[in-house]
């Protein structure tokens, strides 16, 4: 039995409880009075309500089974209680919709707005009744002491589309509008084209299904379905299978602000008595906008389109097997005719450069003479050996006729016919010895380390006048394999880089179709045509001729290195000492660059934008780059760069591709540091070119310069000793500083293309050039690689204007690069990007032939008869 400290302690704690109770909340005086009535369509009630009373508005309309119609809610609120709305709640068969007036919508950093004007579209209950007679209620209360209101509801005229038939309307932040559209028969698939004469205010259209509710304002439309923001234009193309009903709604809101189209942010003003979280009434923010809905293109459009695609690529392997059959009936004609003249110094003679040897019509270019230069003295300090299988060229001293590099000249002696002097070796020695590569370990250092070899080259390379010969004396295997690098290392990137290109956009994409954002990627949506999972399809197809013409430029360099070699192998003359040297690697990596463009542009266009524009420009630089060291190689094989050093300098390209697109728009600071960069590199590489690649950049190199410029400008003045590289290395420079100097001023947005535009400048530079020194040295260009110069060009130029037309761009936001977008120009399937893509692998797959054959008419000349410039 408990004790009094017990009963003392339960009544202790009974009493803390029950000070603990909050205290008891007062009553209501009396329960709110109701006020129901009937209310009629098309009939403005002008009403009030306050904290006591609540008006109830009964509607009811007949809904046919076969036929829908939009039924509106306006209301206006004529007094001003911002802190005491008034509620309107509409009460339907399946849904429920309730707002508040003034209707308080959100922007940018929690900005308030407030709208007294509101109108809603109710959704539509389905019925299975052939007439059904349905009845909603629209419910209004307040809080505050008086409220005074206008009512109306209206029928929604045109509230279904109609298939091709425009239709304009208006709608605001707090007065949406949307529309239902039913897939007619055989329909699959169509595009909701959306266009407004006026960019703002900002908007945004909504693609959603037939459910309820309906998300129509700027702070829910993008909770379901597909959605993007508009200023002009703006393009969805919906598929039938995504919707199971067969009909969706067209949801057209107006934005609160203008910043996510790129407008710029209102004035917002805050008054001294205001509160900082005060709304702002944003007044008559109203937009006019047409809606139109067309089918777009059937499934038959697709396979036309890809066998289109497939047929333009292919003729070009069947065009390349009917040339091959051509030039091989060709040769097999010239051998027969060489044959029937029985005559055994022909390859003899004409490596001996002696023009009278062969006929000009059987060796298909024109005569060669001695050149004045070219050949190296008897004091080089090379085997014999080593040196006839590297160059193959006569050590006859030359005397000069004139000073101009390019006039002809007469050997001093006369010539023995069937020996060289170098060790007294017959020619038929020469041709005779087994050309088959050796397995063992050969590399490049092993001849560069030795302290004679050094300074032979520096003897050879800093002569007046070059040949081919003084630049080819190393060992066709060390120069074999050192080539090759650059084939394994370009595959090596490919892969590395492909695979997570290819996981990344696969993401983006599925991000895409979960979320229906479409403004993550920067698509021509009126020229958009889906596929599975691939929102444009038509822009991913038409990069196939990048992949299909790289592989047949590989298929190309595979023959001619097997035909080479099996000359290699019979011992053929002309194979083994004249003509540029063949090096097969730089080749085969710009094939397989081309082929990865068209594999990562594809991946690119899965999804286009501002994250992954890398992507679509990588190999476009390692192209031009690659390019270039082809054309410097076919003069210099001996002191090209070499892959490593070559794939460090165009990933530091790249790098300042991503840096500048980040940081550089609008930098100031960046575009100073990287003019200064452009203009240095410019000047390092042309000493580079100029002195052949012997001089150092060390401590004594201003030294140096100071005294050059002292000798040859202030104590003498005096020419430069190598007139074509230096002709070459200062138009190289102006442009270069121009376009340095240009992006510093003008400070172009799209970085990317301004780099690669410096790239592509520099190639057209060097190959115009290189046209011009060859014609000017004699030699020709045969009919097919004329050809290929005249019709890539021509290609070249209908690219870039399909290029330059600009159907979309990440550099702005998502509305406004709609605004670019235009229709299909090619079997409705194909816009004008999609044709840049097939001239544009039209034109490289041509600028690639043109580089492995415009040497082709020095096959039959002696290497030290071919200029080096």
């Amino acid at each position: 039995m408990a004790g009094p400290g017990a009963a003392a302690l339960a009544r202790a704690l009974l009493a803390w409880a029950l000070l603990a109770l909050p205290p008891a909340l007062p009553q209501p005086r009396g329960s709110p009075t109701v006020k129901a009535k009937e209310a009629r369509f098309n009939t403005t009630y002008t009403d009030w309500v306050d904290a006591s009373l609540l008006n109830i508005y009964a509607f009811n309309h007949s809904v046919q089974r076969n036929r829908t119609e939009g039924v509106r809610v306006s209301v206006n609120v004529l007094s001003d209680h911002k802190d005491l709305p008034v509620l309107f709640v509409v009460r339907q068969k399946e849904a429920v919709v309730s707002f508040q007036v003034p209707l308080i919508l959100r922007g940018l950093y929690q900005r308030k707005y407030a709208y007294q004007e509101v109108s809603r579209t109710l959704c539509q209950p389905r019925t299975k009744a052939e007439v059904e007679t349905q009845h909603f209620y629209v419910d209004v209360s307040t809080l505050s002491l008086n409220a005074s209101y206008q009512l109306r509801v209206t029928h929604v005229e045109n509230f279904v589309l109609r298939t091709n038939e425009r239709f304009s309307f208006n709608a605001t932040a707090a007065q949406p509008q949307y529309f239902k559209y039913e897939f007619p028969k055989g329909v699959d698939s169509v595009i909701v084209k959306v266009t407004s004469a006026m960019a703002f205010p900002c908007s945004v259209i909504s693609i959603q299904d037939i459910l309820c509710p309906v998300y129509d304002l700027d702070n829910n439309v993008a909770f379901i379905g597909m959605y993007q923001t508009m200023t002009k234009k703006a393009a969805i193309t919906v598929q039938k299978k995504d919707f199971p009903s067969n009909s969706f709604y067209v949801v057209v809101v107006v934005k609160t602000e203008d910043e996510a189209c790129g407008g710029p942010l209102p004035y917002y003003p805050l008054s001294r008595d205001a509160s900082p979280d005060e709304p702002v009434d944003q007044h008559n923010r109203q937009k006019m906008l047409e809606v139109m809905v067309s089918p777009t293109i059937t499934s038959e459009a697709y396979v036309r389109s890809m066998l289109f695609c497939l047929a333009i690529f292919l003729s070009f392997y069947i065009l390349t097997l009917l040339i091959s059959c051509w030039e091989s009936c060709r040769q097999q004609k010239r051998k027969g005719l060489l044959a029937a003249m029985d005559s055994p110094s022909l390859d003899t003679a004409s490596l001996l450069g002696h023009a009278r040897s062969i006929p000009t019509s059987f060796l298909g270019h024109a005569t060669y003479k001695s050149y004045g230069y070219g050949s190296f003295g008897n004091g080089s300090s090379s085997s014999a050996e080593g040196t006839m299988d590297s160059m193959g060229s006569a050590e006859v001293p030359y005397s000069y006729v004139g000073q101009e590099q390019f006039k002809r000249r007469t050997p001093s002696a006369p010539m023995r016919p069937l020996s060289i002097a170098m060790g007294e070796r017959s020619l038929e020695n020469v041709a005779g010895r087994p050309r088959v590569d050796s397995l063992s370990s050969v590399e490049e250092d092993d001849y560069d380390t030795l302290a004679d070899i050094d300074y032979d080259k520096n003897v050879i390379r800093t002569k007046q006048y070059l040949c081919v010969a003084d630049l080819a004396r190393k060992d066709k295997r060390v120069l074999r394999k050192k080539y090759q690098i650059y084939f394994w290392n370009i595959a090596t990137i490919a892969v590395f880089y492909a695979l997570p290109v290819v996981q990344l956009v696969i993401t983006y994409q599925t991000v895409v179709n979960v979320t229906g954002n479409q403004d993550i990627c920067y698509y021509n949506f009126l020229c958009a045509h889906p596929l599975g999972n691939l929102s444009a399809f038509n822009n991913i197809l038409s990069n196939l001729g990048y992949v299909l013409l790289g592989l047949l430029f590989l298929l190309i360099i595979l023959q001619r290195e097997i035909n080479y070699n099996r000359a290699l192998m019979r011992n053929d003359a002309h194979a083994l000492e004249c003509g540029i040297p063949k090096h097969f690697g730089l080749f085969y990596a710009m094939g397989t660059a081309l082929m990865m463009e068209g594999l990562l542009s594809a991946c690119y266009h899965v999804c286009p934008n501002y994250t992954n524009f890398q992507f679509d420009t990588s190999f476009m630089y390692m192209i031009a780059g690659l390019c270039m060291l082809k054309l410097y190689q076919k003069r210099h094989p001996d002191i090209n760069a070499s892959a490593y050093s070559a794939y460090a300098c165009l990933a530091l390209v790249i790098f300042f591709s991503v840096i500048g697109v980040v940081f550089g728009k609008g930098n100031t600071a960046f575009w100073i540091v990287f003019s200064i960069i452009h203009i240095v590199a410019t000047l390092l590489l042309s000493t580079q070119l100029y002195y052949m690649g012997r001089w150092k950049l060390d401590s004594g190199i201003l030294r140096r310069i100071l005294h050059v410029l002292y000798t040859d400008c202030v104590r003498q003045c005096s020419g430069p000793m190598y007139v074509d590289r230096m002709v070459l290395l200062v138009m190289g420079n102006i442009v270069n500083w121009s376009l340095a100097a240009y992006g510093l001023i003008v400070r172009p947005n799209d970085f990317a293309s301004y780099l690669l535009a410096i790239g592509i400048c520099n190639l057209l530079l060097y190959f115009a050039f290189y046209i011009i020194m060859k014609l000017r040295s004699g030699e020709r260009i045969k009919l097919i690689p004329l050809l290929c110069i005249i019709s890539t060009s021509v290609v070249w130029g209908f690219a870039l204007f399909f290029f330059f037309q600009g159907l979309s761009t990440w550099q702005k936001t998502p509305a406004e690069s709609r605004e670019h977008n235009r229709d299909c120009i090619l079997l409705d399937f194909f816009d004008d990007h999609d044709i840049w893509h097939f001239l544009s692998s039209i034109a490289m797959f041509g600028s690639f032939l043109v580089l492995l054959t415009l040497d082709d008419d020095l096959d039959c000349v002696q290497r030290d008869k071919i200029y080096v410039f």
